[in-house]
Parts: C-alpha cells; structure tokens; sequence
C-alpha cells in the first residue's frame, strides 16, 4: 500500500500558492468565520502575502480559496477543506522542511491534516486534541479589574519575565532557548508597542498579564493569560481578562480566545466573564 505521503502522488495534488493579488478574494472567505479565522485575517490585513523568507508564511489552495485554503507560516493551520485537499496540503508541507512549531485550527481540520503528516514529521511533543474556542463580542457580565492597562515600553524588562513564566509554564519550553532570548525580547517589545500587552503591577512586578496576539478588523484574540503564582485564587484572572475583553469589544471587533478542554478553572473564569464557545480548536506541538 502507498503511504498517504507517497511522493509519486505529489506532483498531481494541484496545490498553488496564493499571491497579494489574492488577497482580497481570501479576507472574503475569512470574513464568514472570523473568530476562527482571526490569526490568518490578521496577518493578511497588515502584511499581505509574503514568503517564508519574509517572515509571513504562505497560503496555499488546490481551487478556490473558498473552497480549500491552508495557511503555512510558524503555524501550519488549515482552514477550508474536504479530506483531498487536506492530503494534498499535507504532502505540500512534507516535501520541504519542516517551518511550522504546530498544527493549529478547527479541530474536525487541523486533526486529519496531523495525521497526514505524522508518520512524517514524528510523534508530537504534545497533543491538545479539544480546545473550545470562545467569542464575546458584548461588555463581560463582570465588573473588570480597574488596574489592569496596556503596558509601556519602559516596562519591558519587568512584563519579559511574566511572559518568559507564561510561555515556559504553558509551552514546556524557555522562548529565550536558541538566541539567549533576543527574539523572544523583540516579539514582546512589539506587542507592547503596538498597545496589545496588558497588565496589572503590585510593587513594580507584573501579577496578571495578556495580550492581543491576532488583532483582525473583526476579533482580537486574546492569548497569554497569566497570574502570578502567589496571586492566584483571588480572581484576578477573572477580573484582568475581562478589563481586556471590554478593550477589544470596545473598538467594535469580537474578544476571543481558546483553552485546553481539561482546564476546568480557566473555563469557569472565561463563562463567568461571558464568553460563549463558537468552535472547537486542536493544536498539535511539534519539535
């Protein structure tokens, strides 16, 4: 039998990559699914389609976007699809190396399309198969903690280590690894110029923190949640996330955001802040 990935089968998948004369045509497809679609539509609307080498990855299609689309960048995430052209998107992903850190999107997708690939790419080194994906696109139903606020540049150096504990905690991985932390530093320095790192300080030191990872014209998704260790408990969590929702919902777009099915405390806190499950994500780590 020939493996799914047989590279005889390669050269009549039909996949073609879109170009910035495709754009509009793709934000359109993206418009009808927003809250899942916010990743993509937030790097077309500010970059366009760029290369690999520019940073932005590539969208690829074996139709029309309509129909199939897949984008490839840090993150591998399909987002239109029937199960051909998810083998098709799987075996234009295996004939290069590997450039994505994970497989990520709507679940009855981003889980087919990982098993196209896995006997290629490896076991994973972990596996988040049922991540509901919330939306609020109204005021939380609870009173926001008045203390939470975009954070300023000048105070780089005390949110990097919140985020380093985040991302370490949550990854299972240092994002300063590799680079001794320089791009990791940047990334964070961007967010925070863009106005899109939130934060409460006690005495000088960061005790909850988020961002705005994806900002599109219609959702902001919210990512890094994190509280303090010695600060957790007293519903801080609660009350930051939703000083932050009511910022994205009060620049007319939806507040979003997705979390591991078995962290049962994170979605008592998200519905009591009135968010509402929308979608089912998965997300596959690879290394």
């Amino acid at each position: 039998m020939r493996s799914v990935l047989d590279p005889r089968r390669s050269r009549s998948t039909g996949v073609r990559q879109l170009s910035n004369r495709d754009v509009a045509q793709v934000l359109r497809v993206l418009d009808s699914d927003p809250v899942a679609c916010c990743m993509v539509a937030a790097r077309l609307q500010e970059c366009g389609v760029d290369t690999r080498a520019g940073g932005h990855g590539e969208l690829w299609t074996r139709s029309s976007p309509a129909d199939s689309l897949c984008f490839s960048g840090a993150n591998l995430m399909p987002l239109r699809g029937d199960r051909d052209d998810l083998h098709a998107f799987a075996e234009r992903a295996a004939r290069w190396p590997r450039v994505c850190s994970s497989v990520v999107g709507r679940k009855e997708l981003a889980l087919p399309l990982w098993e196209l690939l896995a006997d290629r790419w490896g076991p994973p080194r972990e596996l988040r198969p049922d991540q509901p994906l919330l939306a609020l696109d109204g005021p939380a139903r609870i009173v926001a903690d008045p203390l939470v606020r975009r954070v300023r540049l000048d105070e780089l150096d005390r949110y990097l280590v919140a985020a380093v504990a985040m991302f370490t905690e949550e990854i299972g991985v240092d994002p300063r690894a590799g680079d001794g932390g320089r791009s990791y530093r940047r990334r964070v320095a961007n967010l925070i110029q863009s106005g899109r790192a939130w934060a409460r300080f006690e005495d000088g030191e960061v005790v909850y923190k988020a961002e705005v990872g994806a900002m599109s014209r219609r959702t902001g998704q919210i990512q890094g949640v994190w509280v303090h260790p010695e600060w957790r408990g007293r519903g801080i969590g609660t009350s930051g996330t939703a000083a932050l929702a009511n910022a994205v919902v009060a620049t007319g777009r939806t507040a979003s955001l997705y979390v591991n099915n078995f962290n049962e405390v994170a979605r008592r806190s998200y519905a009591r802040i009135g968010f509402d499950q929308v979608a089912t994500f998965a997300t596959v780590l690879v290394d």
